[in-house]
């Protein structure tokens, strides 16, 4: 609010120099966050660049995408192994979590009764809090043997005798692989998405909710040709929101995906992520080369991420526009 003084005849007038003071430093002041935020991108990415320049001088940046040899002893690094799994497990979890956290977001705006709707969302949200580790914990210790002995053999013996997708499933039952990962990963992301559908669900007027269900409209086409149309956009940032998570997750991925520097057609194999890899062994890197290949590593995911999330950025920029009538 403008600063205000009192004239000669008594009536407060604004204080325009005190104004204009203010103004001029609320301005400077959100220059420096903005341009300080991209400073420090900025400085990440020199960093990263830097420390990872040795590895790519040595074994090229291609050339280390596409090599699944990883071995301390000759030097011989290749990033193909934790890029693989960290990509499939991070789809396994969108695969499952996607589904999920829809049908939570939906009960609890649509269907759930009003005494119901506080604490359903009350547990996603404590869900959300949950440290990573403590799901790693959970998913070795309590999921990973239930996974081995009760889960894993039926999917073996029904979606292992398929064709094509067949072999995917037909691994020995470790309890420890790419797939368990993958569920715990869906199983931290499914709060943040459903927490970010269900507050964009609730943006929709309740008035064009019941105007539909007046014309007939059952819930699941109120759903459909109403709520998904008007918060689709903000949907969609939930789910890329819930996909940079498991992307970037680290602990509980460590704990429950094998730490294996090989490459397996099987979902039941032990694998390892970009995060896991860096996490287990950053602190016993010895030689240039070696941690050289972890930091580039590191700006692997960096890249990836940043792929992700400005395609995202694309695809929601693309939706609004139609949304609004404008060309894409």
């Amino acid at each position: 609010m403008m600063n205000t003084v009192t004239g000669n005849t008594g009536v407060p007038v604004p204080n325009r120099i005190a104004g204009s003071l203010g103004d001029r430093l609320f301005h400077g002041v959100a220059w420096m966050a903005a341009v300080g935020v991209l400073l420090v991108l900025g400085a990440i990415i020199v960093m990263l660049t830097i420390g990872a320049s040795p590895a790519f001088e040595k074994f090229g940046f291609f050339n280390f995408l596409s090599t699944a040899e990883w071995n301390p002893v000759t030097e011989m690094f290749g990033g193909l192994s934790p890029l693989v799994g960290t990509l499939v497990s991070s789809a396994i979890a969108i695969l499952i979590g996607l589904p999920v956290s829809f049908g939570i977001a939906l009960f609890i705006t649509e269907m759930a009764p009003p005494w119901l709707k506080r604490p359903v969302g009350t547990a996603i949200e404590l869900l959300a809090a949950i440290p990573s580790i403590i799901y790693g914990m959970w998913g070795l210790f309590i999921f990973a043997p239930f996974f081995a002995d009760h889960i894993q053999p039926l999917l073996t013996d029904t979606l292992g005798e398929l064709p094509l997708i067949g072999a995917l499933f037909q691994d020995p039952p470790l309890g420890i692989s790419v797939f368990t990962a993958g569920i715990i990963l869906a199983i931290m992301i499914i709060p943040f998405i459903a927490s970010v559908m269900r507050d964009v669900f609730e943006t929709v007027p309740a008035e064009l909710r019941e105007s539909a269900y007046g014309v007939g409209s059952t819930t699941w086409e109120v759903v459909w040709n109403v709520v998904l149309p008007m918060t689709k956009v903000g949907a969609m940032g939930g789910v890329m929101l819930g996909l940079g998570r498991a992307l970037g997750e680290t602990m509980a991925v460590t704990f429950v995906i094998g730490n294996a520097h090989k490459l397996h057609l099987g979902l039941f194999e032990p694998g390892n992520s970009i995060a896991s890899t860096i996490a287990n062994e950053f602190t016993e890197a010895d030689g240039e080369v070696y941690t050289a290949s972890l930091i580039a590593l590191g700006l692997i995911l960096f890249i990836i991420t940043f792929i992700v999330l400005g395609l995202a950025k694309i695809m929601l920029l693309r939706m609004a526009a139609r949304q609004e009538g404008r060309p894409a």
